[in-house]
């Protein structure tokens, strides 16, 4: 019987406590980050965009070459996040991490292509995913690079850039970090697409730039249009951001937040706060 006061993880279909090892030594998503993860957001008892969730995921996997068996479905993951939120006590707004990789083998030698699974939840609190009325300060990681290949839109094990643009961030007591690709273009932060804006216009770096494919960005650019604004995805400079009127960054926890502060330049929130509630009017979840 497991104990209600403990927080738990899913392992594989499996209810295990959170803290215990579940993967060995030899397992490729630790030894090579082979595997991919979606961070959700459940609020009563739904995943937020759920399909392009999992469109994502099962794409990415394809891509990968996972062997896909009919028991590894959309719907059994769905419905197991939401029992994970609930036994953790976190179904009316939870963070959930849902991680896929291969298990153990050698570069040249995998045990097999079945995808193994991780899901975490960790309930929030409602300030957290609010418009944040204090501007991010941001700026830019100089030393690594990012592809632009297919495999640079996946939200993949291999996240070394990422982590390294993350500890640049906390040297200088910045919120996040912006990632160049490897022309010294702008392709996303450490955890968000980036978007700037002038007039009723919005900018963001095409996926071909080696961004990650962002739920929220995808969602961002199929509204924008209907809600009277242009939006063109073209190359993104540095200059082009510090020559910006507003600056937002995006994921699909957080929906939308501004830049109040980038390489020294102070910005507004701008257009920021109005797309922010215009998407939480269509889809916070009841």
């Amino acid at each position: 019987m497991r104990d209600p006061s403990s927080d738990w993880i899913i392992h594989d279909g499996e209810y295990c406590q959170a803290g215990v090892p579940i993967l060995k030594a030899g397992n490729r998503g630790l030894r090579y980050g082979d595997g991919l993860f979606e961070t959700l957001l459940v609020q009563n008892g739904r995943i937020r965009l759920s399909d392009s969730h999992f469109d994502r995921l099962f794409a990415g996997l394809r891509l990968l070459k996972f062997e896909i068996p009919p028991s590894f479905t959309r719907g059994a993951l769905y419905n197991q996040v939401i029992q994970l939120c609930e036994t953790n006590g976190g179904s009316a707004l939870s963070r959930v991490r849902l991680t896929v990789f291969r298990a153990d083998g050698t570069l040249f030698d995998a045990r097999d292509h079945l995808p193994h699974y991780v899901i975490e939840s960790a309930a929030l609190d409602e300030h957290e995913v609010l418009f944040n009325e204090q501007g991010l300060r941001i700026g830019i990681y100089p030393d690594g690079r990012k592809a632009r290949d297919p495999l640079a839109n996946l939200k993949s094990g291999n996240f070394l850039p990422y982590v390294l643009a993350a500890i640049h961030a906390r040297e200088h007591l910045w919120d996040d970090c912006l990632v160049l690709n490897d022309h010294r273009r702008i392709a996303d932060s450490c955890i968000a697409n980036v978007f700037y804006t002038r007039g009723t216009t919005v900018y963001t770096p095409p996926l071909t730039e080696g961004c990650v494919a962002g739920i929220m960005r995808r969602h961002l650019i199929d509204r924008l249009p209907g809600w009277g604004f242009s939006v063109r995805e073209q190359l993104v400079t540095p200059e082009d951001l510090r020559n910006a009127e507003g600056i937002f960054l995006t994921n699909a926890l957080k929906t939308i937040r501004w830049v109040g502060e980038f390489q020294g330049k102070i910005l507004q929130p701008g257009l920021a706060r109005e797309l922010h509630a215009m998407i939480h009017q269509e889809l916070d979840l009841k």
